[in-house]
């Protein structure tokens, strides 16, 4: 059964970084493409970022572009998302997820907090 499990949220200062990460099991990795999504309290949930397993292509939201950062390393098995300049809009659980193919998503972690205050 594949897994992900997120980590790496907290608390953090607007402006501030965190880097999350995406621990893959049950699966190997470099055959998919995997997303970030967020969800923030009374919103829909939206996509962040996205990388391609084969080519390494990658889509960001507008609201992230030039500010987070997705990659990936196969051999651990595990995609990140390092984000910068963080703002307080940016509060969410987020979560990642893994599909055959881009944009397409079948298994979701269970997801880590962020908070953007200062």
């Amino acid at each position: 059964q594949p897994q992900l499990v997120e980590s790496g949220g907290g608390l953090v200062q607007p402006g501030g970084s965190l880097r999350l990460s995406c621990a893959a099991s049950g699966f190997f990795l470099g055959d998919y493409a995997v997303g970030w999504f967020r969800q923030a309290p009374g919103k829909a949930r939206e996509g962040v970022a996205e990388i391609s397993a084969v080519g390494r292509s990658t889509n960001y939201a507008s609201s992230v572009k030039g500010r987070f950062t997705i990659s990936r390393d196969d051999a651990k098995q595990t995609v990140y998302l390092q984000m910068s300049n963080l703002k307080p809009e940016d509060t969410a659980v987020y979560y990642c997820a893994q599909g055959v193919f881009i944009g397409i998503y079948d298994y979701w972690g269970q997801g880590t907090q962020v908070t953007v205050s200062s």
